[in-house]
C-alpha cells in the first residue's frame, strides 16, 4: 500500500503543496490500522492521497481523490435510517454505514471544497457529504459535484440513490 501511495503522491504533486513524501511515509510506517483503512479505500475505487495536515499539524489528511465518485461506493442512500424507511426499491446499503465499516468519515462540505481546489473531481458523478444535523432531522442530506467549472452543493432526500452518486471519505493519520 505504501508503494501505491508513494507513486500517486509523486504523480499528483498539485494535491499536496509543501508536503514531503518523507513526512507522509513517517506517519504511515508501522501504522497497520491506517494502512488497512487506506487499502479499503483503494479497493473500493477511492484512490486515496495525502492532501495536507490539519492546521495544528496534529494529523495528516488522506482523502478519496478518484476523478469520479468511487465506483465501489455508488447507488447508496445516505444513512441506515433512510435505508430502513425505504420500503420500495431499497438500495443495497448506505453511505454512512460503508464509511463506518471502512473506518473513515464522510467528507464535509468544507473538505469537499478544499479537495476541489486541488483538481477537478465529480465531473460526471456526485458524492454524498456529511449532512448537518438540522438538515438530516428534516429527512434531507447533501451531495456535491462539479459542473460548468463550478462546485455545487445540493440537497436531496436521504433515502434517494442514483447510480452516479457515491461518497467520498477521509482519514486522519
Amino acid at each position: 500500500m505504501i508503494e501505491i501511495l508513494k507513486a500517486r503522491f509523486q504523480v499528483h504533486d498539485e494535491r499536496h503543496p509543501g508536503l514531503r513524501w518523507e513526512d507522509v511515509e513517517e506517519r504511515l510506517r508501522d501504522n497497520d490500522r491506517a494502512l488497512a483503512v487506506l487499502r479499503r479505500m483503494e479497493e473500493s475505487g477511492g484512490e486515496p492521497d495525502a492532501i495536507g495536515f490539519l492546521p495544528d499539524k496534529s494529523a495528516l489528511i488522506f482523502c478519496d481523490c478518484a476523478k469520479e465518485s468511487p465506483s465501489g461506493r455508488r447507488s447508496l442512500c445516505y444513512d441506515d435510517e433512510a435505508l430502513f424507511k425505504r420500503t420500495k426499491n431499497p438500495p443495497a446499503g448506505s453511505a454512512l454505514r460503508q464509511a463506518r465499516e471502512m473506518g473513515v468519515e464522510l467528507m464535509d462540505e468544507a473538505l469537499y471544497y478544499q479537495l476541489q481546489t486541488l483538481g477537478e473531481f465529480d465531473l460526471k458523478t456526485s458524492s454524498w457529504i456529511a449532512a448537518p444535523d438540522d438538515i438530516r432531522r428534516q429527512g434531507g442530506a447533501l451531495f456535491c459535484e462539479r459542473r460548468y467549472g463550478r462546485v455545487f452543493t445540493f440537497h436531496n432526500g436521504a433515502d434517494s440513490y442514483y447510480s452516479v452518486r457515491g461518497w467520498r471519505g477521509y482519514l486522519l493519520v
